[in-house]
């Protein structure tokens, strides 16, 4: 059943013109059919390069609104719409007005995991790579208030001498891991490495060897002359690292490192979506055109 499905996913795909985006944490069979494989931002501007006419977006709610917002004349699929992002409802638009009644001038440097309608409130975007130089390109601002993770804030603050104010937000993923389960890991594999997620606890990235967002992950293993890793970050992300570095071991910080929404979107539904094209992802052009100045200032940077 599962090749007849590959099959009619690249026979669909040829007549509606489309491109498959699948994210790193994606489960490996979603990630095989993909034409493309990355996180959320760097998807979203590869799409924008192609001359598909339909993307279908393997991941969760908010990176498929990216991707509405970066490719207005595209049409975008979400598989399941109810795959959704914790952290991403976590904060509000009316949150974010909030923040700027009580830090009045105060940049606001939001993640790229937040809705269309959070970043258009925002200043600036940012990624878990690129946070620190985004914070530092305002030189004339000594505080700065970012949003909706805690943790990246943290870790943010602690290569700035900027004054970082931030929303209480978190990915439970992440957020959950504990410095006990990543200690216990180490003494279960004392020559592997620990690289840790920015999204991660400061307690945990203490702990780490190496901070790195997930492409930055993907790139460190495969250039590293190390052999063993032990990986802080959403389990989805071993599949293509054990297919690039076949002579390598990666094992998970923790048991538990796995995004239920992640995990949501089949081969049937990806089926579905490319049959009907359905369910759409829509961004208004309000949303749209202040969005995408949010995501262009951080481009810039």
């Amino acid at each position: 059943m599962t090749y007849k499905l590959i099959d009619l996913v690249r026979k669909l795909k040829a007549e509606k013109h489309a491109i498959i985006l699948a994210h790193n944490y994606q489960p490996p069979v979603i990630q095989e059919i993909a034409d493309l494989t990355g996180d959320s931002l760097e998807l979203s501007r590869q799409a924008a390069s192609t001359t598909a006419e339909v993307i279908v977006f393997c991941g969760v709610a908010f990176m498929a609104e990216t991707a509405a917002v970066l490719n207005p004349d595209k049409t975008v699929i979400l598989p399941r719409l109810e795959a959704g992002c914790p952290m991403a409802d976590m904060i509000t638009p009316e949150n974010m007005l909030a923040i700027k009644r009580e830090h009045p001038g105060v940049p606001i440097v939001t993640y790229v995991n937040s809705t269309a309608a959070v970043k258009a409130e925002s200043t600036v975007c940012c990624t878990s790579a690129n946070s620190i130089r985004v914070v530092e390109s305002f030189q004339d601002a000594d505080t700065i208030y970012m949003t909706p993770d805690q943790n990246l804030a943290k870790y943010t603050a602690r290569h700035t001498r900027k004054k970082i104010h931030y929303w209480h937000g978190y990915c439970p993923i992440h957020h959950n891991l504990s410095a006990q389960q990543v200690r216990r890991r180490k003494e279960a594999y004392p020559d592997a490495l620990f690289l840790a997620h920015p999204e991660c606890r400061p307690e945990v990235l203490d702990l780490a060897d190496m901070v790195q967002s997930t492409s930055g992950m993907l790139r460190y293993v495969n250039e590293s002359s190390h052999r063993s890793f032990i990986i802080g970050t959403e389990e989805g992300i071993l599949y293509p690292m054990r297919r690039q570095n076949p002579d390598k071991s990666f094992y998970p910080a923790s048991d538990d490192l796995i995004c239920p929404d992640m995990k949501k979107i089949t081969l049937a539904d990806v089926v579905q979506s490319l049959q009907t094209l359905q369910p759409r992802v829509t961004v208004s052009e309000e949303i749209r055109h202040k969005a995408i100045k949010a995501v262009e200032r951080m481009l810039a940077v």
